[in-house]
């Protein structure tokens, strides 16, 4: 399997559901290396997943689940061991990949990664790419080009591992042919439903009966420990309303960092690449640079021509259909020889052949914008936003340690950190320990200590809480009540319904059982059928057993019957009247659709069989602990 892999570097599709989390801007040069801090999640062939790592990972999966559900996901959800473990596999599996392509020396080319740099849309200006504007995203995630080009380096080798199985899946013609037909056979049923809602008005319920279940099954009966609380929230929101910024610091600012705000020397280039290998022969050099002698002999003499002769003559298939042209870019882009090249022409200018790594170049730089720097006034609000988020990162670290500390020291009251921080105390109703949320977050951390003795039997604050990101919530019991036994004559209707609805249940289901037997037997039995109706396998009009049943039915003989009892309690016959099967040629597209879905999955499999053989040859072992009880 594993030279299969390596030998396959074309790309497909499917594999890009299976790896969730994108690679870039993640930071998988830290795979290689150890994470801060020490504590470890896991680790692969003896390197480690530190938890520095794994809780930035988690921060960004769940800020991507907040924005895919518009700002509301579930905090039960964001916060769940679900969640956690998933985010870990995925950590895990990456490593792997990349131990994996690092192995094999699978490579990214200085052409495939400027490539994909400029097609991101995320850098582009006006749909070209954009410098400044590069620049200036990476700033805002922390990190410079060359960190950012060595993270986007490792993450297309990562790719064209994971990618290269994409087309090994193969579903053949006459498979995908008999599937399709099994999908779009058409059966036509009519039914008779035996609903348990009338049986039930016969069932007569005891007082003894009621008594038995009530003793055979108090569990169910037992409302759970619950409490009212009281609860302060700090959060990022609270500090940031506390923070302002003057315009003597922001001009402080901006003089005091004049490169920041200042925008470099950009040029505009067309090119026409004639491809040349680093190690060619003299022969080769020789031709293509006479090649390339010739070419800029003629657009000398009519410049006219450049766009035609770069669209028939250039081999850099990223810029030969727009005539050779490359944008606006600036000094740090481009590889060395090409770059001073253009920074060294004059505008329109058509310079000598320029031998690159990816071959010889003919250049003409047709823009440039002269470096300069940005006003005042039109950054003002982006430094005052950026000293407004520093002044709140500084004073929410300081203010959380004074909110952790005093609803700890202070233990027996919320009134002093509400106070000192300019906090609100709430209240809750009735919370209960399952289920439960203070102030909005379903916090099992903050809840097992709400409900733990040092809350309620010594009435003391619970320790600050870290419910979400940039979020602390300390809380203490306000009233509490002990699970009780609920008394037999507020849950007997209950009961009586529970045992009505069970008995008539198992009477339909022998009642139903029985009009099945003399079906099949070819007798009569009393009941109104439906009208008949068409169900496909392709277009479900049943509940899910109920489709099986039908589907999996003889269809020699017709009519034929089938039954089963539904979650609801009903029993339904199903009487299957005709089956009718469609002809399907050989050349319906339906069929190659449905090949390339079948082989979509068989490549998942694959890909999950490569993955677990990974991880057992590079030693996985996972180390992360479900989150620590009060």
């Amino acid at each position: 399997m594993f030279e299969a892999v390596r030998s396959n570097k074309r790309v497909a599709q499917v594999i890009l559901a299976i790896l969730i989390v994108p690679f870039a801007f993640f930071g998988m040069d830290a795979y290689f290396s150890d994470a801060p801090g020490g504590n470890e999640v896991a680790t692969v062939a003896g390197s480690p997943i530190g938890t520095v790592e794994f809780e930035e990972a988690l921060r960004d999966q769940q800020d991507r689940l907040r924005a895919a559900a518009g700002g509301t996901a579930d905090r039960a959800l964001l916060e769940s061991e679900e969640l956690r473990r998933s985010v870990l596999e995925n950590l895990i599996n990456r490593r792997v990949l990349a131990l994996y392509a690092a192995e094999n020396r699978f490579v990214v080319t200085p052409q495939e990664l400027q490539t994909t740099i400029a097609n991101v849309e995320s850098f582009q200006e006006d749909g070209r790419f954009s410098l400044q504007r590069y620049e200036t995203l990476l700033r805002a995630q922390g990190m410079s080009p060359a960190m950012f080009e060595a993270r986007l380096a490792q993450d297309i080798r990562v790719q064209q591992l994971s990618l290269a199985l994409g087309e090994a899946g193969f579903a053949p013609a006459a498979s995908a042919r008999r599937f399709l037909a099994a999908q779009l056979e058409e059966r036509s049923i009519r039914e008779l439903r035996l609903p348990v809602s009338k049986m039930e008005a016969e069932i007569t319920v005891s007082d003894d009966e009621v008594k038995a279940y009530y003793t055979a099954n108090q569990d169910r009966f037992q409302r759970p420990a619950r409490l009212q609380a009281d609860y302060v929230v700090f959060d990022r929101e609270a500090v940031e309303k506390q923070v302002s910024v003057s315009d003597d610091e922001i001009r402080a600012f901006y003089e005091g960092n004049p490169a920041r705000f200042g925008v470099p020397e950009e040029r505009q280039a067309r090119h026409i690449l004639l491809e040349l290998a680093a190690d060619a022969g003299e022969a080769d050099v020789s031709r293509v640079m006479n090649e390339a002698k010739a070419l800029v002999e003629a657009l000398r003499k009519d410049p006219s021509r450049f766009a035609a002769l770069a669209k028939e003559k250039s081999q850099d298939s990223g810029s030969a259909s727009r005539g050779g042209d490359l944008g606006f870019f600036g000094r740090g882009v481009m590889v060395g020889a090409f770059e001073d090249a253009v920074f060294s022409q004059q505008q329109d200018q058509i310079g000598e052949p320029v031998r690159s790594d990816f071959g010889v170049h003919i250049i003409q730089v047709t823009g440039i914008k002269p470096a300069s720097t940005r006003a005042l006034d039109e950054v003002r609000d982006e430094i005052a936003g950026e000293l407004r988020t520093q002044a709140a990162s500084r004073l929410y670290a300081e203010q959380a340690e004074q909110f952790a500390n005093m609803v700890y020291e202070q233990a027996d009251s919320l009134a002093p950190v509400a106070e000192a921080l300019k906090l609100e105390i709430r209240s809750t109703d009735w919370v209960s320990r399952e289920g439960g949320s203070i102030g909005g977050y379903s916090n099992e951390r903050l809840l097992n200590a709400l409900f733990g003795d040092d809350a309620v039997r010594n009435a003391r604050n619970t320790e600050a809480v870290e419910v979400a990101t940039n979020t602390l919530v300390a809380a203490r019991v306000k009233a509490y009540e002990a699970a009780v036994l609920l008394p037999l004559d507020e849950v007997k209707a209950r009961i009586v319904a529970d045992l009505r609805r069970e008995a008539a249940a198992r009477r339909v289901a022998e009642q139903g059982a029985a009009m099945l037997a003399a079906l099949n037997k070819g007798e009569q039995v009393d009941g109104k059928w439906s009208e008949a109706r068409a169900l496909q396998r392709s277009a479900p009009g049943l509940p899910g057993a109920a489709m099986q049943a039908v589907f999996s039915a003889q269809s020699k003989e017709l009519p034929t019957h089938v039954g089963l009892g539904l979650p609801e309690g009903d029993y339904v016959l199903y009487r299957i009247e005709s089956v009718t099967r469609p002809e399907i040629a050989d050349d319906d597209p339906r069929v190659l659709a449905v090949a390339e879905q079948y082989a979509q999955v068989l490549a998942e499999r694959d890909f999950g069989a490569f993955l677990s053989e990974l991880r057992n040859r590079y030693e996985v072992q996972v180390k992360l602990q479900p989150r620590s009880q009060p």
